[in-house]
């Protein structure tokens, strides 16, 4: 009997049909705090909200996805790779989509006020870690595109280029998180000390976006190497 079941079919083409369709998911969310980011920055708080409805609505679908997969995913026997593995891969994704969330949650809570001698090098950091989550997506996409053509021997090869350039927004992200803590440092005492405990949340949580995307492809590094 042939299933009706759409995401169990993604399994009969390749385990990583499903942690694809999650990614592409937790990169939609991830790019929407862009805008979401300007309209703060703005004062903007109506349209910070539609942004923000936006993210929540594409963490649910995520989470969908993700309990859709840890409910079809085969028996080992059945995978090229481990299942392991992939219920791992796929909880690192999944926490990309909740942290997007929790930043827009905080900012849109308190209706939070970037220094004006923050905003421009916060955006730029929030481009970087978008960027690095982007990067994570396009590995998997070019390692399904691999798989799917029959290039196994040259998996590892791209996937270590791939991997190389989603290290180095990694570590793009990281110093402009430093740049940015010393910038906030010298405003502390001219600031409310709440509003700065806040920003270094969010300034924290921007640097775990890219943190965990930066993850997915240690994780894919791991698969493609056994």
């Amino acid at each position: 009997m042939v299933s009706t079941n759409p995401f169990s079919a993604l399994f009969g083409r390749s385990p990583f049909q499903p942690l694809l369709a999650h990614i592409v998911k937790t990169s939609e969310c991830a790019s929407q705090l862009l805008p979401f980011f300007d309209a703060a920055l703005g004062g903007d708080w109506d349209e910070a909200k539609k942004h923000r409805e936006a993210i929540t609505r594409l963490e649910h679908e995520a989470d969908e996805l993700k309990t859709q997969l840890r409910l079809n995913l085969p028996n080992t026997m059945f995978l090229p790779v481990s299942r392991s593995d992939l219920l791992e891969l796929i909880s690192v994704q999944d926490k990309i989509a909740n942290k997007a969330r929790d930043i827009t949650g905080i900012m849109m809570g308190r209706n939070m006020i970037i220094p004006e001698t923050l905003a421009e090098p916060m955006r730029d950091y929030l481009r970087t870690a978008v960027d690095t989550v982007e990067q994570a997506r396009k590995a998997l996409e070019e390692l399904e595109d691999l798989l799917e053509s029959g290039f196994g021997r040259n998996v590892s090869d791209v996937m270590h280029e791939l991997i190389k350039e989603l290290h180095d927004l990694e570590h793009q992200a990281d110093e402009q998180q430093i740049d940015i803590r010393r910038r906030l440092f010298q405003l502390e005492s001219e600031l409310p000390p709440v509003d700065v405990i806040f920003l270094y949340k969010i300034i924290e949580w921007i640097g775990e976006l890219s943190d965990r995307a930066e993850r997915v492809g240690s994780r894919l590094q791991i698969l493609t190497a056994r």
